[in-house]
This record gives structure tokens, sequence and C-alpha cells, in this order.
């Protein structure tokens, strides 16, 4: 800024990459290896249910910056907080789980960011003729966006970061990147997961979106042979989506069963107060003496997670599952049904119907 001149300085994103958050790598170009880089303060990552194009505005600053230079910068960065992950198999809570989170006053809870599906993305075609990445450019993004995602403000004790259902497919080397990084995988019995999905106004554009990538993993888990995606009813679709989403937890809870902890969405609606103390003990999080008691009265009980300005509640949300049971009843048991008839071929799908709290 020029002595005299009334232009407001230039956005530098760099100059504070590493001492706060604010300065946020909003989104990631493969094809060009740059990294969007946006400034971003405290009250707009509570405010935010989602790090994705929606937190964009005409007033956003950012710039964008060459791949090479943001992973120069975050290598000299000193400020790394303690990073934990939640997963889920979508549609489950884990927005609700991460607001709850925010009231502890001791996290700073990224809520999908959109660079984790990119390289989610990058990782299922590595060693692949298609892959723009190497293995080893690939390692480098990961460490790259792990240490910008690890920065915390002065009262941030640990950072919890919300993937997107399908971006948990990316949780074994995220894990295995830190031996202090712990999880928590949310999912629901498949039938209240059908009614849930079915029931909701977008969810066919949801279940087709990722249908394929889904289908991909099903298929690299049962030997069974599937019917393509143009052929499976809305139920079936369903179906499919909660068991490649369970089968990937599954594996994650095998692989780290003393680092990841799974919940219930249900079983937490039923008793808050004991699931969220089992969380805020595996994540070895410092809360307000009587915290955990007074979640009952907390705000975000009462409002939409996903769009706060939405009334919402446990007790709405049983009248939303039984109206959905009534109008999708035929789609729920096709989905059901396809189930059970890949359980008697497939036992790890067998396990996953059997088993009562998936």
């Amino acid at each position: 800024m020029n002595p005299g001149s009334d232009r407001p300085p230039a956005y530098d994103p760099l100059s504070t990459l590493m001492d706060s958050p604010s300065s946020y790598p909003q989104k990631l170009d493969l094809a060009r290896s740059f990294v969007l880089q946006i400034e971003f303060d405290e009250p707009a990552y509570r405010a935010a249910s989602f790090l994705d194009d929606r937190i964009l505005g005409p007033s956003t600053k950012g710039a964008w910056l060459p791949l090479e230079r943001v992973a120069a910068t975050a290598r000299r960065g000193q400020n790394a907080q303690h990073l934990h992950y939640i997963l889920h198999t979508g549609h489950v809570g884990s927005t609700l789980l991460s607001r709850l989170l925010d009231t502890t006053g001791s996290v700073l809870s990224l809520r999908e960011p959109l660079p984790l599906r990119t390289l989610a993305e990058a990782g299922d075609v590595l060693g692949q003729p298609e892959s723009l990445l190497s293995q080893s450019q690939f390692e480098l993004m990961l460490d790259t966006f792990v240490r910008l995602w690890s920065r915390g403000y002065p009262t941030t004790r640990c950072v919890v970061l919300k993937a997107t259902s399908a971006a948990a497919r990316l949780a074994p080397p995220l894990l295995r990147r830190n031996a202090a990084s712990r999880a928590v995988y949310l999912n629901l019995r498949a039938e209240p997961y059908l009614a849930t999905l079915l029931a909701g106004p977008n969810s066919a554009v949801d279940l087709r979106g990722h249908g394929a990538e889904r289908m991909r993993r099903l298929r690299a888990r049962i030997a069974t042979p599937l019917k393509p995606l143009h052929a499976l009813t809305p139920g079936e679709l369903t179906a499919l989506s909660w068991l490649a989403e369970s089968l990937t937890r599954r594996e994650i809870l095998d692989q780290w069963p003393d680092r990841v902890l799974a919940v219930n969405f249900d079983a937490f609606l039923g008793d808050m107060p004991h699931v969220m103390q089992q969380v805020v003990d595996h994540l070895q999080l410092m809360t307000e003496p009587g915290w955990v008691t007074r979640l009952g009265s907390n705000p975000a009980l009462a409002r939409y997670s996903k769009s706060p300005d939405h009334e919402y509640s446990p007790a709405l949300r049983a009248q939303v599952l039984d109206h959905a049971r009534n109008q999708h009843r035929d789609e729920i048991r096709r989905g059901l049904d396809w189930l059970h008839a890949l359980a008697r071929t497939e036992s790890a799908v067998a396990r996953e119907l059997a088993d009562n709290a998936v």
C-alpha cells in the first residue's frame, strides 16, 4: 500500500499462512497444481456447515497460489494442533456432532473441506495410467493439507475435521500420518438409513452422484455380481450406498480398533450425554465441568445442523422417518431385500446386517 493511498492492501495469504487458520485452503486444482487460499476468520468457521463453494461471496478475499509455494511454506510452519476426524456413512448426525464439539471452546471444526474430496478422488487412481499424480506427489499434497488443517487459533486445543461420507475412504493414509490422530465413525442400521435418505428431497441426486464411485468400492470388496447402477431401484441404490460405506467403515474399525470409535446415531440420540462423554474421552478433549450434562439445553439440538436457520429436533426427525417409512415402504423393502440377498453369498454383508451396532 502506497503512502497516502486509500486503496486497501492486497491480500497476501502466504504472509500468515502458518500463523493462523485465517488463510484457508478452500480449493485444490490438480490440473494446474494451484491452491485457492481465502481469508476466513474463526466466526466464519463456526458458522459454516460446509467448507465448499457456499462459503465464497462477492466480498471474499483470496488468491490462487502455486501448490509448491504453499507446500514449502507449510513445511516451515510451527502452529500445529492435534488433528482428529469425524468419519461417517452419510446423513447420520456428523454435522450435529461437529457443532456440539464447537461448544467445548477448545475445538476448531473443519466441516467437509473440498480439498479432502479432491485428494480422495486422486487417491483412487494412484498407480493407474490416468493418474495425474505419482505416489510421491500425492503424499506431498496430503502432507501439505494435513499441516494446513492442523493450524489453530490461540484457544484451539485440537482441530476436528469432518469428512464427507465418501471421502472417509481416505482415512487410512490420514491416520497413518500421525499416531496421535483419532477418529469417530458414525453410522446407522440399514433400515433407518434407507428411510432417512429416501425421505430427503435431494437424496436422489446425492446417491446418483456418488453411485459410480461407491459401486467400484463395493465391487472391490465382494465377489457376487451386481446389477448396474441404472437398473437399481431407488431403494436398492440407497442400500448399495449404505453397504459400500459400511464395509469401508468396517475395514477402518478393524484396522484401528483403539483409534477409531464407532458411534451409532440412534444410540447417540437415545443417550447423548453418555455417548458424548465417550467421544470427548476418545478424542482426549478438555471440557468445562458439567459440559456434557448441559447438552440437553444446547441450541444446536433445536436447529437443523446443516442449515441452522431451520428448526429441527430428534422428535421431528422421528416424525420424518415415520412418514418416510409409510411413503417409501416398498423401496425400503426392496433395498433390504437386496442386502439380504447379498448376505446369502457374502459373509461380510451378513456380518454388517447382523451387527446391531452398525
